[in-house]
């Protein structure tokens, strides 16, 4: 299953490694296809300062589980997605949060499912018909189902 992830899950995944999000990034792409923007590397870099200071981090701890965390998601440079699919995605979006919008085009070039933590992207992209989402609480259902088959 190919899944699109966004920002607020990959932030979640480095800021604990330990909990569900990170767990199902690292452990979880064994059964994923974990894929996000290459935006986003430049993203969490430039919020650095207040990821060590929420997950208290030092500077060799935030560069371990950064690139712990990063190598298990393919990154897709943002001159892949057609015109057409960044105006839908916009489109979609632009009522809820623009910053999605690379996300949700994203999404929609690979056939993907959108893994965020946004409920309120979630609900308002469910308004629009668009249901090409997934909660944590549905990914990590389907990561113990798939990780149980494969312990038989």
């Amino acid at each position: 299953m190919k899944i699109v992830v966004d920002s607020n899950i990959v932030f979640s995944a480095i800021l604990n490694s330990d909990g569900n999000i990170g767990q199902l990034i690292l452990e979880g792409s064994e059964y994923f296809d974990f894929f996000s923007v290459s935006l986003l590397k430049g993203e969490i870099l430039n919020h650095k300062k207040k990821i060590l200071k929420i997950g208290r981090f030092s500077d060799e701890q935030f560069a371990k589980v950064y690139l712990l965390v990063l190598s298990k998601i393919t990154f897709i440079e943002d001159i892949v997605l057609s015109t057409s699919d960044l105006i839908s995605a916009y489109e979609l979006v632009k009522d809820i949060d623009e910053n999605d919008a690379m996300f949700v085009a994203l999404n929609t070039y690979l056939n993907a499912q959108l893994w965020t933590g946004d409920k309120k992207l979630i609900a308002g992209l469910s308004r629009k018909n668009y249901l090409n989402t997934l909660t944590t609480n549905e990914l990590y259902k389907n990561y113990l189902e798939l990780k149980s088959k494969s312990l038989k």
